[in-house]
């Protein structure tokens, strides 16, 4: 077969992986799509807890009340399709991988995709309670916290990227010891410097909070510690 047509056979191969993806994120879209207003207030529920009796949020734009549950539904539908979608990327590659990468790769990849579900859930069940509770009761006498539902969503997508990334930690420092980019003796010897880093990250990306830096650094640093365990166990003792 020529470099042309092995080439044009590539681009058919991916054009029917990313129909199976688009296919699937439409057929979860529309599945979950009566259940909008629903989702956006499971994602809401955190700040709504924290609000004064009778507390509510608001919508500043005419077509707010519409399009930010539909937002929610799509990242819903997405995070539920990931699997599939990342399985599809896997297949795509897959053949063109030796088998010692197959070996590596594919944990990885699963390993970061429940990792970053990890932190998604983290934020949500133990940092927004604290964050929204903290930011209610900072708030001056006299003034009625009502937030916007879209100023929310940014706010919320946000600390989810942050905390997604962060306990990406573990893999990242596996993948530079098995490149062999770092040793885990120093990993070891940087783990101050880790420390005041972690701090560091947790008090740009959180609100201006002790307890919420804390919530955010400390994470980052156990999973630093998680990833050199794991780096050293899987690495040969020669390297």
């Amino acid at each position: 077969m020529s470099t042309t047509e092995t080439f044009i056979a590539h681009l058919i191969e991916l054009r029917s992986r990313l129909m199976n993806v688009v296919i699937a994120l439409l057929l979860i879209f529309i599945c979950l799509f009566p259940w909008a207003s629903d989702l956006y207030a499971l994602l809401a529920q955190p700040m709504l807890a924290k609000l004064p009796e009778g507390g509510q949020m608001i919508a500043t734009d005419v077509t707010t009340p519409f399009f930010v549950p539909l937002k929610v539904t799509m990242m819903t539908a997405f995070l539920i399709a990931l699997p599939y979608v990342l399985y599809q990327g896997w297949r795509f590659v897959a053949p063109g991988l030796y088998a010692h990468e197959k070996k590596l790769i594919l944990p990885l990849i699963v390993a970061s995709t429940l990792l970053f579900f990890c932190g998604m859930a983290f934020a949500y069940f133990v940092v927004f309670p604290v964050v929204f509770g903290f930011i209610v009761a900072a708030a001056p006498q006299g003034v009625a916290v009502m937030t916007d539902i879209d100023k929310y969503l940014s706010f919320v997508l946000g600390m989810f990227m942050a905390f997604g990334i962060t306990f990406q930690v573990p893999v990242a420092v596996v993948v530079l010891v098995r490149m062999g980019m770092v040793s885990v003796e120093k990993l070891r010897e940087i783990r101050s410097y880790v420390i005041v880093g972690a701090f560091v990250i947790g008090a740009i990306f959180t609100p201006p909070d002790v307890v919420s830096q804390f919530m955010l650094a400390i994470p980052l640093w156990v999973l630093y510690e998680a990833g050199i365990v794991v780096a050293a166990w899987i690495t040969p003792r020669s390297n």
